[in-house]
């Protein structure tokens, strides 16, 4: 039997845990059969967005660039994860609107703890001015207003988000049960 394909679009700010949710639950989904693709942020700039900056109009062309190839991967039967900051409401809902079985997982972290984790020592360089247009410190992050799913990191593991975003996935009939 052929899967209806669907996108999981992870939105949050840097740090929240959005490559990290999304790699345990493409493993998850994996496991269960399906055809899954990743798109994460930082691969895409590196490769289809290459040459745009962090200006609102580039950032925009880029959600939008990934909202395409999401769309067309999960129209043909592929179980997409978007994982992209995608910080303007107005652009993801653009992408909502062109995807039939779109979920929109809001990781929510409070702007403390992705300071805290600070991986990638980002938001250190933009706290000193070192980084424009920064989300979340110089540029706006709009959460999502209703999103099918809530991923608190700050408080849950990433297990427990994973198992929220199947959840969902289940309820809808997009996905079957995990085999026995």
């Amino acid at each position: 039997m052929e899967h209806e394909g669907f996108t999981v679009w992870f939105t949050g700010l840097s740090g929240a845990g959005k490559s990290t949710i999304a790699t345990a639950l493409a493993e998850a989904l994996r496991s269960r059969g399906m055809k899954v693709e990743v798109l994460d942020g930082d691969v895409i700039r590196t490769n289809l967005s290459k040459g745009l900056g962090f200006s609102k109009e580039d950032r925009d062309i880029n959600v939008l660039r990934v909202g395409w190839v999401a769309e067309v991967l999960s129209r043909n039967g592929v179980a997409v994860i978007a994982a992209l900051i995608s910080p303007y409401r107005e652009t993801r809902n653009a992408v909502r609107s062109r995807i039939k079985n779109f979920v929109e997982v809001y990781v929510n972290a409070p702007l403390e703890e992705v300071i805290r984790r600070d991986v990638k020592g980002l938001y250190k360089k933009a706290l000193a001015g070192e980084i424009q247009n920064f989300t979340g410190i110089s540029d706006p992050y709009e959460p999502p207003e209703n999103p099918e799913v809530v991923c608190n990191t700050a408080e849950e593991t990433v297990e427990e988000s994973v198992q929220k975003v199947l959840d969902y996935l289940e309820s809808q009939g997009w996905l079957l049960p995990p085999p026995a």
